[in-house]
């Protein structure tokens, strides 16, 4: 029997035409110790989180885990999404989503796309962000080194060596937020999880069991 619930369910965020779908880990029998949002990037969805077992190793950590589909992606796809691919996301959106799923103050994993969502929500609701882990998130030019510098969440910026296009221009506007330190995957492209699941889980682990 193992010491992990997976369920799946769907969340109605107000102000999204549909449902979005989520994936759902936690511990069986203690109770959560953080919360961690799982986003995902514009090719991929839950269904990664669950396939390379970061939905598990994070819920035997203690940690009660969503990884959910972003409007118009993967299970989600019949929702509008509240902003075109690559623009600023309104901060609201991950706000609701959160509140709706009982998250916050919650872990924010957040590759490539979801920086959209992400750093919006990092930027006006800081309050609701335990720690952020972006991994070579898009829209990161879009605040300046002020906003991030006012910005005192924990932060993990993670990214693959071989990821020269977003991994360094995320880095060089992410490392202006205040309290972060830096995991570079070796030989790993810009999906860098699925390159090195191993070496990702250790660092989450580490980072979040540091909280």
């Amino acid at each position: 029997m193992s010491d992990v619930r997976v369920t799946e369910g769907s969340v109605q965020v107000e102000g999204c035409s549909s449902p979005l779908f989520f994936r759902q880990s936690e511990p069986v029998s203690a109770a959560s110790r953080l919360s961690v949002l799982l986003l995902h990037g514009v090719r991929f969805s839950s269904e990664n989180w669950l396939n390379i077992g970061t939905l598990e190793v994070l819920a035997k950590t203690g940690c009660r885990c969503v990884a959910v589909d972003l409007p118009g992606l993967g299970r989600s796809k019949a929702a509008e999404p509240p902003a075109p691919i690559g623009q600023l996301a309104p901060a609201h959106f991950l706000k609701l989503l959160c509140e709706s799923l009982d998250l916050a103050p919650a872990v924010i994993i957040s590759p490539s796309l979801s920086g959209m969502y992400s750093l919006p929500f990092l930027m006006q609701h800081p309050s609701m962000v335990r720690a952020y882990v972006p991994v070579a998130p898009i829209c990161t030019e879009k605040f300046t080194a002020e906003q991030y510098q006012s910005v005192e969440v924990p932060a993990l910026i993670v990214y693959g060596d071989q990821d020269s296009q977003l991994g360094e221009v995320s880095l060089n506007n992410l490392k202006n937020l205040t309290n972060h330190r830096v995991v570079v995957l070796k030989g790993a492209g810009h999906p860098c999880y699925l390159d090195d699941p191993d070496t990702w889980h250790k660092a989450l682990v580490d980072f979040i069991s540091a909280l």
